[in-house]
């Protein structure tokens, strides 16, 4: 094999152990995540600009994505902020406003959505385990208007057929074999 060839292969192995090295840190963020005591509140709070946060022991399943990534050096809070107020009109309009807050927006399920849409990478929605890999964001539609979303996490199902989510539906920031318990509306990956 030329010298160039076997560069060019060395390199794409490398770049590809950083990605997978970025999905690994973000997994055991959102692992490490579910060791600490939190109450579901989705509550509306005021909080520092940017890495702001709600108060600690207390958060939403879009807590459990902002909190990984922060982990991780990425502040979602000033990302999604930033580019809502260069593409508000791209943003969906549930919520009846005419700006952005960045107190909350952020922490808005479909608003993290279009944010990994138009920064990410769209990943497939299927019903094939093996397209769900650690690392990954996924989203649901719970029924009606409700939203939630979570983190792939590289701990398995009781089975093994299945990763798990760690995510924040009500009992605190937890580990559960959800992947396919509610509607995926949303499949991402994302690093900043």
């Amino acid at each position: 094999m030329p010298k160039s060839a076997t560069i060019l292969m060395y390199f794409l192995v490398a770049l590809i152990g950083q990605q997978d090295a970025f999905e690994q840190r973000l997994s055991n963020a959102a692992v490490a995540l579910t060791n600490d005591q939190v109450v579901y509140d989705p509550s509306y709070f005021s909080i520092d600009y940017p890495n702001g946060d709600v108060p600690e022991g207390k958060g939403v399943c879009t807590d459990v994505v902002i909190r990984a990534y922060r982990q991780l050096g990425i502040d979602l809070q000033k990302e999604v902020h930033e580019d809502m107020k260069g593409h508000f009109d791209l943003y969906p309009k549930i919520w009846g406003l005419s700006r952005t807050d960045k107190n909350i927006d952020h922490r808005r399920v479909p608003n993290l959505m279009k944010f990994f849409e138009r920064h990410g990478k769209v990943l497939p929605k299927s019903q094939q385990a093996s397209d769900y890999k650690p690392g990954d964001i996924v989203a649901w539609n719970l029924g009606g208007a409700t939203t939630h979303i979570g983190i792939v996490v590289d701990k398995k199902s009781r089975d093994g057929e299945r990763y798990l989510i760690s995510h924040n539906i009500g009992n605190g920031q937890e580990l559960s074999d959800c992947l396919f318990q509610y509607r995926i509306i949303g499949h991402y990956a994302f690093k900043n």
